[in-house]
């Protein structure tokens, strides 16, 4: 049976939280396999969804719909093209972050280490930086900073040395390759948690994950219409982290301004206060959301 492109997680918990209305303007940053923006035009009538995806395969699941538009183009341009349609503000805004199931399932993408193939790990395949250049480019420092910031990898230094001193021989091009120079910096009790990091460390450089994600949150920001609502699936702690800070503070550092009244100077407020993560059925059924986590704010 042929498997689906991807499953959308948290889906009922993330229509819930955009508050929905039958003729306001959403936004998908996240298209992928279209599963939660099928289940947003359910509820839409006269109003629009904007769907943006960068990669190419995305594209190929877009809707023939007249209250759907499709953007093949990376969120962080999401101001600048809902200008083009002449969008102002939107009622509400939804991102799952991280990679689709698809493409962690396809071999050549180079997301899985579960895959022989190329070190590539670019969502946007237009893109000219892949993780191999990462590999074979980046100085010790520049490495060692990736693999400790963005995976939280204890021995950097070692994998980085190991890395250079292959690199020197022969360039690091496929999977097969990384995976045999870092070898015996894995414990195999948890190899697979250790790759995983790893592969994580490379995927967010390799696409600037974080950045991206900054511009998107101060863009989505203003263009809320007050009351409406940004609704955000995280996968790992960095990613989560930004949003938090982000929804309290009006900031990533999570440092609070208030006025003289002590009122906090942000123009979000959470709507739900205790982060909502997946029910254990969904977990069961779909282990891409054991890690999710769902925040949800409004513009005040």
């Amino acid at each position: 049976m042929e498997q689906p492109y991807h499953i959308p997680v948290l889906l009922n918990e993330s229509i819930e939280g955009l508050n929905i209305q039958h003729d306001g303007d959403y936004v998908d940053v996240t298209f992928g396999g279209g599963g939660h923006s099928r289940e947003i035009l359910r509820y839409i009538e006269t109003g629009r969804l904007f769907g943006f995806d960068q990669d190419e395969d995305a594209a190929a699941n877009a809707f023939d719909d007249p209250r759907f538009i499709f953007v093949r183009h990376n969120f962080k341009y999401i101001r600048n093209f809902l200008r083009y349609h002449d969008v102002e503000k939107v009622d509400g805004i939804l991102a799952d972050l991280g990679v689709s199931s698809h493409d962690f399932d396809v071999a050549e993408r180079g997301f899985s280490f579960r895959f022989s193939g190329e070190l590539d790990m670019r969502m946007n395949r237009d893109a000219k930086l892949t993780a191999a250049d990462i590999v074979n480019e980046y100085d010790e420092a520049g490495l060692i900073k990736i693999f400790r910031e963005y995976g939280e990898i204890n021995n950097a230094y070692r994998l980085v040395t190991q890395l250079i001193a292959a690199r020197r021989n022969s360039p690091v091009k496929t999977i097969d390759q990384f995976k045999a120079i870092i070898a015996n910096c894995v414990s195999k009790k948890n190899e697979s948690k250790y790759l995983a990091k790893v592969f994580q460390a490379l995927r967010i450089e390799t696409n600037k994950e974080l950045d991206v994600l900054k511009d998107f949150l101060e863009q989505s920001a203003s263009l809320l219409k007050p009351g409406g609502r940004l609704v955000v699936i995280t996968y790992h702690s960095l990613e989560d982290r930004l949003v938090k800070n982000f929804i309290k503070a009006g900031n990533f550092e999570g440092n609070q301004e208030k006025d003289f009244y002590g009122n906090v100077s942000s123009v979000l407020k959470a709507v739900n206060r205790k982060v909502i993560v997946p029910s254990e059925e969904e977990v069961n059924s779909n282990p891409r959301a054991r890690s999710a986590k769902l925040r949800i704010a409004e513009k005040v």
